[in-house]
């Protein structure tokens, strides 16, 4: 990956739950642990690169986030509009995977070209998404959209890793989702995995309990082995989760700025 230092990551937090490791951790039962309360927050995440905005994913929609009681602390489309990123700017917006609470505000960005695993498309469109242990995770209308986007013509699929800009990467590692990807960002404070849901919980990665909804387990448990691997050599010096309520802390909330205390940056 071509490295840049001017890169930023943006960490920002827009909802939150409450949940039980049970419902959480494939079959938790295994692991002779008592079961606990755990929290769930949903982020999204943005990258500047000194001329370009590059968002990743965009949320869960308002009907996204109805149907599943979930509970919003900022709606996406308001943060963005709080960040500075409009429609008109058309930032690129990169697609980790297609779940309801990754794709909920594509919308938002009418003009903007998306990137997704082929993996990931393929599968989404494949009519395995209206099988119930999928479609629970999804929203029809959310799909639609996705597919309005490719026939538009604004939709760039790759297969296992592309180069979106100087310094940043987007990696397929597939688990949660066949297309599962992290985003790599070269920063001035070292290289941040934006693991999004192939780590959804600092405990997940460290403890090696997956997460309890997985496309393909041994590939959940390869995506873990392959970021350990890239920080034990050095190619990874920060793994941002995908929604454990602690990355803010983990990496300093800026309590000034349009979203005080629902942001933190890394750069």
């Amino acid at each position: 990956m071509t490295t840049s230092h001017a890169n930023v990551v943006s960490i920002v937090r827009y909802g939150t739950r409450q949940d039980h490791k049970s419902e959480v951790y494939l079959n938790w039962g295994i692991y002779g642990r008592p079961d606990e309360p755990i929290g769930m927050d949903y982020f999204f995440w943005v990258v500047e690169t000194g001329n370009r905005t590059i968002v990743v994913d965009t949320g869960f929609s308002s009907e996204g986030g109805a149907n599943r009681s979930r509970t919003f602390l900022v709606h996406p489309t308001e943060a963005f509009r709080a960040l500075g990123i409009t429609t008109e700017e058309a930032p690129e917006v990169l697609i980790t995977h297609a779940h309801y609470d990754h794709i909920g505000n594509l919308d938002a960005f009418p003009r903007s070209r998306m990137t997704i695993a082929s993996a990931e498309w393929e599968f989404w469109t494949s009519g395995m998404e209206r099988r119930a242990q999928f479609h629970h995770s999804v929203e029809d209308a959310e799909l639609d959209q996705l597919r309005r986007v490719h026939a538009e013509g604004r939709l760039r699929t790759f297969d296992d890793s592309i180069e979106i800009a100087p310094g940043v990467q987007m990696l397929r590692v597939g688990g949660h989702t066949p297309g599962q990807s992290i985003v790599l960002v070269d920063t001035a404070a070292g290289t941040v995995a934006l693991a999004s849901d192939a780590v959804h919980y600092y405990e997940e990665y460290e403890d090696d309990v997956p997460f309890a909804f997985v496309a393909d387990l041994p590939a959940m448990y390869a995506g873990f082995d392959l970021l350990h691997r890239m920080e034990a050599d050095g190619d990874v010096q920060h793994v941002v989760s995908g929604h454990d309520p602690s990355t803010l802390d983990r990496f300093g909330p800026v309590d000034d700025g349009p979203l005080p205390g629902l942001v933190a940056r890394i750069g």
